[in-house]
């Protein structure tokens, strides 16, 4: 690993071949590489969060996050081999059902907006479901993958919806608020019925 990571341009790729953690070589369009693209992707984005000003719960939830999807990445890259365990999984549950305690319940759809932080979180919501469906693509390829990734992935999704509605309302900088909430038919119906104009 040492001498890979110092020569970065090694220009064994420019064939469009990539090589996997066992040695063997793919085309760079595979789905194996096109889900370990994704999952670098997601944990990129949530780098870009992590710049963001967030509290001190959330910022230790996400770096444990990041260090799971880096077992992830070196898990797809060897076909057949494991690193993602149904323990990482069960942290997500505990830190879903954590934080989604503290918000109220959801009346209607939100956007995926508010402050800076909470549409971060939602960018990486979404690359998280595309992940995953990289992940149910490739095993219906009938390459070798383990329920336990494509089960964080699905996690960990939901719990970037959650943050996102947790960092809406964090009182960062003075922007706390609340959701932004989709303006359907049936809430303006409701708000005309109470004698509100819609916002």
């Amino acid at each position: 690993m040492s001498n890979r990571l110092s020569q970065i341009a090694t220009r064994t790729g420019d064939d469009g071949t990539t090589g996997l953690g066992d040695g063997s070589r793919v085309p760079k369009d595979h789905r194996r590489v096109a889900a370990m693209g994704d999952v670098d992707e997601l944990n990129s984005s949530l780098g870009v969060l992590l710049a963001e000003p967030l509290p001190s719960d959330v910022r230790e939830l996400l770096v444990v996050v990041q260090h799971e999807l880096f077992n992830l990445g070196g898990e797809l890259s060897i076909p057949g081999y494991s690193l993602v365990k149904a323990e990482a999984v069960a942290a997500l549950d505990a830190a879903l059902a954590r934080h989604n305690a503290a918000l109220p319940r959801l009346a209607e759809f939100i956007l995926p907006a508010g402050t800076r932080s909470a549409a971060l979180a939602h960018v990486s919501r979404t690359i998280a479901r595309r992940a995953e469906r990289a992940l149910v693509a490739l095993a219906a390829a009938g390459e070798p993958v383990h329920d336990a990734p494509r089960q964080y992935l699905n996690r960990l999704s939901d719990l970037m919806f959650v943050l996102a509605r947790v960092l809406n309302r964090a009182n960062l900088d003075g922007l706390g608020g609340d959701d932004v909430y989709w303006k359907s038919e049936k809430l303006a119906r409701a708000q005309g019925e109470q004698g509100e104009s819609p916002s």
